[in-house]
């Protein structure tokens, strides 16, 4: 019975690593510019950097939100057909 939950928590981890992946990977890198302006850019750098991190971050509890979510639902399912089944064994 455990076995399934620790290979579904592997594949979320296995799945969201690979989430990071992609985004670390699609993300535009710095363009080289003189240390002139490095200054101005860096600041605005960092507060849009804060902007998607906090972006970010909402979006993942939301997705782990509703993951937890759906596996009460499955849990509640899931339990309520093995009542189902071990009342139509113990009928039968």
């Amino acid at each position: 019975m455990r076995g399934w939950r620790i290979k579904f928590i592997f594949l979320l981890i296995v799945y969201f690593a690979g989430f990071a992946t992609a985004i670390y990977y699609v993300a535009p890198a710095p363009d080289k510019q003189s240390s002139e302006s490095c200054g101005k850019e860096l600041a605005f750098s960092a507060v849009k950097s804060d902007e998607f991190v906090k972006s970010f971050n909402a979006g993942m509890h939301k997705c782990i939100d509703f993951g937890r979510e759906a596996a009460l639902r499955i849990s509640k399912i899931l339990k309520q057909k093995i009542e189902e089944r071990q009342s139509q064994k113990s009928e039968g």
